[in-house]
């Protein structure tokens, strides 16, 4: 099992580049089983869930490779398969959102249960419910979600729910109506930049869908989709995780590569704490915090607001502001698994409900923490970054699934970080 062993207290200089957004690039590969030809993906990162994707794709038939520049080919060779195992389904929740592509193309799933970061409970009932609006006839049989698409046509689906709609069950009913006769009207989609880039992927092979970007879509069933080739947008959750690590370190930082329209929420909530945003040329912003951290609320919501998928990283920050902070988790109540870890490092949290109350201390202190789930790694990461001492953070796995060589980026802007294997001193692999 992988460690990452940080040295606090170096403030981050220098330039960064962007990846491609994972959560971008994972239903668009669902969505190349669509296609009749090649596809060719560009900007696609170097991850585990891209490597756990590839291989679910494989069952299904696909042939899916990556080049020696980064990008991914697939193309669809055996169409008779459509069983998405357990085995490899179980370790990401993204998996799901080969379920619509099965179904659109293939009018036959047998999908296992998602698994992933254990952040609380994620049903995707509004999958289900959003798929059977189109007239696909599904039922649960030993933990696999059993789906029949032969009836499916073009009807009025609803995907509003709880905490909002649902990114992945958006993906989903789109791939699954793109080749479904007739048209699907989806109201409240959600406007996620990833699903908007998922829906231009799809026109680019053919598709026809209005409405790109915003809650109402409409989607007129076509014969088919042919193969495309498309460069996934930058991650904008990467992009704002070294946003905050040039914050908290008091840096000066450029991240090269994000587009600033996808981190509106973001970049203002750092201006309210003190910290300057400058944007520049060529999708770069330039970061710089040069005084102590005021304190600020965060409320989590669907796109365009707070992505919960920054509440950790903006806590972690948050933990050193000069007052008290709010922050308030919209979508998924229970994703408070890191207050526990960063309060070992010396943070004052406490949790009431849905809202953590973060009082702001003078320094943090390093000391050995355990990652709990993807975007928990990243946040005891972000505050080892500038904590006094030696933090070390296990389980680092967790962070692989969604960052693309994190402490060779981390190091390159000046940290004290290094990954450090068991393995070279007899340890075992992690049970996942």
């Amino acid at each position: 099992m992988d460690k990452l062993v940080i040295e606090g207290g170096v403030p981050l200089r220098g330039e960064v580049e962007v990846s491609g957004a994972k959560n971008a690039v994972l239903p668009i590969l669902a969505a190349a089983l669509l296609a009749d030809g090649p596809c060719r993906i560009d900007g696609v990162p170097a991850l585990k869930d891209l490597d756990t994707m590839l291989r679910i794709l494989r069952e299904l038939g696909m042939e899916a490779d990556r080049t020696a520049d980064g990008a991914i080919e697939t193309e669809v060779v055996d169409p008779s398969r459509s069983r998405a195992p357990y085995e490899l389904v179980r370790t990401m929740r993204a998996s799901i959102c080969v379920l619509g592509p099965l179904l659109g193309r293939r009018k036959r799933a047998e999908v296992s249960f998602p698994g992933g970061c254990v952040i609380g409970p994620r049903p995707i009932d509004l999958h289900i419910a959003g798929l059977e609006a189109l007239g696909a006839d599904l039922r649960v049989e030993g933990g696999y979600i059993v789906a029949d698409g032969r009836r499916m046509s073009g009807r009025e689906v609803y995907l509003g729910g709880a905490y909002g709609p649902t990114v992945t069950g958006t993906a989903n009913v789109l791939m699954a109506a793109v080749l479904t006769p007739g048209t699907t009207v989806v109201e409240h989609a959600a406007c996620e930049p990833e699903v908007t880039d998922l829906a231009r992927f799809l026109v680019a092979m053919g598709a026809r869908i209005e409405g790109i970007g915003g809650p109402h879509l409409e989607v007129t069933g076509v014969d088919r989709l042919v193969g495309t080739r498309h460069r996934v947008i930058p991650d904008r959750i990467e992009a704002g995780t070294f946003l905050t690590a040039a914050a908290i370190t008091h840096g000066d930082v450029v991240v090269r590569g994000a587009d600033p329209s996808h981190l509106t929420a973001p970049i203002a909530t750092l201006q309210r704490m003190g910290v300057q945003v400058e944007r520049l040329p060529d999708r770069a912003l330039r970061v710089r915090a040069l005084e102590r951290l005021r304190p600020t609320d965060v409320v989590t919501l669907p796109y365009p607001g707070f992505p919960t998928d920054l509440q950790a990283q903006f806590m972690a920050t948050l933990s050193i502001a000069d007052g008290n902070s709010f922050v308030t988790e919209k979508i998924y109540p229970e994703r408070f698994i890191h207050v526990a870890e960063l309060t070992r490092m010396r943070a004052r949290i406490r949790k009431e409900g849905p809202t953590a109350i973060v009082e702001g201390v003078d320094y943090l202190s390093g000391a050995p923490v355990m990652a709990s789930d993807l975007r928990a790694s990243a946040a005891l990461v972000v505050a080892g970054l500038a904590a006094h001492g030696t933090t070390t953070v296990d389980r680092v796995y967790h962070i692989d699934r969604g960052y693309e060589r994190i402490e060779e980026k981390l190091a390159a802007l000046g940290a004290r970080i290094r990954r450090v294997s068991d393995r070279d001193r007899g340890g075992g692999d992690p049970a996942e």
